[in-house]
């Protein structure tokens, strides 16, 4: 998945799961980043899409439906409680507050009442939080325009990281002298030890994932292949990619793919 694509969506993007890019001419999942190009005819199960329905397809028969995939994105990015996380499943799903007290033992409709308020409140309090972030952003992007090279600015979060603190909290300026100090221009590893500090672990990690691609599961040995170009100590990296939630797994460890949601 794209981070930068995924968080510079509108909501109305989110919601429906795509976005269109008008330079590449293309509209793309905001789930796993395929593209599909303005012009092009798809065809799928025998019958031929234009880009926008084809996206729209894609989305229903490849991913969970979108209020579901933001829904488990979790608590670091809902905001919402495993309780409100349970309720929010339910609202969506149109029961009323009589039902969803049957079918979760809550003590009576006016608990789920006031979890529906409760909500409702937090929505309200992004929205004027969405206000002021993007007024904030309008007016320094005025101040820096006349800078060649914005230092301050910050790189996105994949948005399946396990948790968000001040190790996520990295400019651009310092990925890119990461990258410098780790990557030749030839993607070959200039630095053979795997980073010590959370930062450069971060950037490594970003780099890393490239090299997988979304929507495939790749079996242990074929993961092992692509981290061993980098690293001896494979094992670990794999590890901490998974920690960090660029990759996921089943039970017993014998697929990996890279995590979506």
């Amino acid at each position: 998945m794209d981070a930068t694509l995924f968080w510079s969506a509108t909501t109305e993007e989110l919601k429906k799961g795509f976005t269109h890019d008008q330079q590449a001419n293309t509209y793309k999942c905001l789930l796993c980043g395929e593209a599909f190009e303005t012009g092009v005819i798809y065809p799928i199960n025998n019958i031929l899409y234009d880009a926008i329905k084809a996206v729209e397809i894609h989305i229903k028969t490849q991913h969970s439906p979108v209020f579901q995939h933001l829904l488990n994105m979790g608590r670091i990015y809902t905001g919402l409680s495993a309780g409100q996380t349970e309720l929010a499943n339910l609202f969506q799903a149109g029961h009323t507050d009589k039902e969803i007290v049957a079918l979760t033992g809550a003590n009576s409709p006016s608990t789920i009442r006031n979890q529906r308020f409760a909500i409702r409140e937090k929505y309200k309090q992004a929205k004027v939080l969405v206000a002021l972030v993007e007024l904030m952003e309008e007016q320094s992007s005025q101040h820096k325009k006349s800078q060649k090279h914005d230092d301050s600015k910050l790189v996105d979060i994949h948005p399946t990281a396990t948790s968000v603190d001040e190790r996520y909290a990295i400019t651009q300026a310092e990925r890119e002298d990461v990258l410098k100090r780790y990557f030749s221009p030839d993607n070959k590893l200039l630095i053979k030890g795997f980073p010590a500090r959370e930062k450069r672990k971060i950037i490594v990690m970003q780099r890393l994932v490239n090299d997988f691609e979304t929507n495939r599961q790749y079996a242990e040995k074929e993961v092992n292949d692509i981290l061993k170009q980098y690293y001896d100590d494979f094992v670990s990296v794999r590890r901490c990619m998974i920690q960090y939630g660029f990759l996921d797994r089943n039970g017993d460890g014998t697929q990996y793919w890279v995590k979506l949601a």
